[in-house]
This record gives C-alpha cells, structure tokens and sequence, in this order.
C-alpha cells in the first residue's frame, strides 16, 4: 500500500525514537480504492492482479520485523473504516479541486520533496526497497504522488492564506483559556548507554549483555567521555548522539528509567539500570524544575498552533463545500 510521503517522512523519523522511551500508539495511513487505483497509481500495475484479501481479516494483518500493530477493535471497525474512506473522498475532491484551479507544482518543487524522503535512507537499495514496498514500482510513480499531495497542499494553503491572521490578543485569550496547557513538569537531560537484551533471552546471552554493561559503567565511572561511550557501545538508535536524549519528564520514558534518571543530580552516573529493553547506564547532564511556561515563551508555538487550526477548519469547510456539489459513490 503507498500514504503519503509526508506521513513516510514522519514514520521514518519515529524509528528514531529511544528504546528507552515508552512506545507511542501505533499510527497508519493508507489508500485503497475498489473504484479507482490509488492517487499515482502507474497504469501498467493494472496488469498484476493483487493479492486477494481474505472477507473475513485477522487480528493481525501484518508485522515488521516480529512486531505487530495493535488490532482494530471489532466494536470500532466500521467507524475506523468508514473514517478512513472519508479521508480518501476528502483527498480526491481537493486532488479535483486543485487541477480544476490549475494549481502548478515546478519540477523542483517535487525533486526537493523526493530528496527530503530520500535522506530518511542509508543508501540506494533501502531506498528503491522502500519505493517497492509501498507500491511505487517506478520513480515515476513517486513523484507523480508526490506533486498531487504537493498540488493539494498549495490549494489548502491558498485557502488558509484568506483566513484572518493570528494576532497577538487572539495568542493571549487562547494562553488565558488553557493556562493548565502550561504546566510545565520537571524534566531531566540526560545520556545513556545501551545494551539490548530480551527479557526472555537464555541466563548466558543475559550474563554476556550484563558483563558488556559492567565494563562501560567502570570506564564510565573513572572519567572515560561517556559521549565517545556511548558511541562505541550503545545500542539505541541515538548512540550516534552520544546517547543524547535530551529533556525529558517521567512520564516519557519506561518506570524503572524514569526512577533511576530523577534520581540523579547533574553530572552523576546511574549504575546499571534495567528495563524490558535492555541495561542502561545513565549520565544526568541537567534538570528543570516544574515550572508555568509565561506567555513571552509560548506566544510563538500559540500563534502557530492557532494558525494551523484555522487551516484545518478552512480545510474541511472546503471539502464541506465541494461534497455538496460533487456526485460521489459510496459502494460498501
């Protein structure tokens, strides 16, 4: 199934997310059709059939690596399904709307967007393997998809472009409303190094992982650079960081983490902290206490969340707008 290259650019920087974060929902965007091949869909891929989906779909439709989404919940299967196919009409009917306003997209416009996707890649083949998985079989059938989100996105921002401009006062009556959004809790900045270990894994796999972990705290502990540490021994994905995770709250990260991170003053190093994922050993760098974020601070994130919310209603006014005057099918 292909989505959208800006959902693939967002999926592709969660993967970078630290194994000792807790893990997020699980997210997905796809686009099927039983009228129409998806949005950039080639016409020669009419000549593959496609592999039949079973009438009745299991728990689990897919896994990366051994992992599996959560399940749709049988009691939220129609309202998830038919959210899902109201997206896709909303999508074509922009898609419509732009090409009948003759909304142009340069060439450099979509060469830009594909080399964005294209950094998310260590190289060519994990690249092209990526382009396949997703069904676009040719580049071709990338940058066609890409100059329609493209051409989309310039029609919602044209939209957006006539709504009233965020003001300052509109800032500040929204900071008045929702003063709890602006607690702030304490947060430490702190390092780690990892080393991954199931906690099923065999007592010998488990005692090698813990002899590795050793050696890295007593380095750690005669003054070794933990940073260059964590690089040479880390196994997290942010080891190429120095294992910087930057600031964090409690609630961001697995229990057992959290405890031992709060419990350090800066520059202390933890002693071998376990989780589900592995042993840790912790650095603290700094912490901030709780704290409400003043007004001078969150104006700037305010006005720019306002401003995306207003887009957002002019957006689905716009769909509002062309569903009543378009003729659409709806076949299940």
């Amino acid at each position: 199934m292909k989505v959208l290259i800006s959902s693939l650019v967002t999926a592709a920087l969660c993967l970078a997310a630290g194994a000792c974060r807790k893990a997020p929902a699980a997210q997905a965007a796809a686009k099927t059709s039983t009228a129409a091949p998806a949005p950039g869909q080639p016409a020669a891929a009419a000549t593959t059939p496609a592999k039949p989906v079973p009438a009745q779909l299991p728990d689990v439709v897919a896994r990366v690596n051994g992992e599996a989404g959560q399940p749709i919940p049988p009691d939220r299967r129609d309202e998830i399904v038919r959210n899902s196919l109201d997206r896709l009409v909303a999508y074509r009917l922009l898609l419509q709307e732009s090409q009948n306003r003759k909304v142009i997209v340069s060439d450099n416009e979509i060469d830009a967007k594909v080399q964005e996707f294209r950094k998310q890649f260590q190289s060519d083949d994990a690249f092209k393997q990526a382009l396949a998985q997703r069904g676009w079989t040719t580049m071709a059938a990338l940058q066609k998809d890409v100059r329609n989100d493209l051409t989309v996105s310039k029609l919602m921002d044209a939209d957006a472009a006539t709504q009233p401009v965020v003001t300052d006062q509109d800032a500040r009556d929204f900071y008045a409303k929702n003063t709890d959004k602006f607690k702030q809790p304490e947060t430490v900045h702190a390092s780690h190094v990892l080393i991954k270990v199931d906690p099923n894994a065999d007592s010998a796999t488990k005692k090698k992982a813990r002899q590795e972990i050793d050696a890295v705290l007593k380095q750690a502990r005669a003054g070794a650079d933990f940073a260059k540490l964590a690089q040479q021994h880390s196994q997290d994905p942010n080891a190429a960081q120095g294992g910087d995770l930057g600031y964090f709250s409690r609630d961001r990260m697995v229990p057992a983490f959290a405890e031992a991170a709060f419990a350090l003053k800066p520059g202390q190093i933890s002693g071998v902290v376990q989780t589900q994922f592995g042993y840790h050993v912790i650095k603290a760098i700094d912490r901030k206490p709780a704290r409400n974020v003043p007004f001078d601070e969150a104006g700037g994130q305010i006005k720019g969340y306002l401003a995306q919310e207003r887009r957002q209603q002019r957006a689905e006014a716009s769909v509002d707008e062309l569903k009543k005057k378009a003729r659409i099918e709806v076949l299940i």
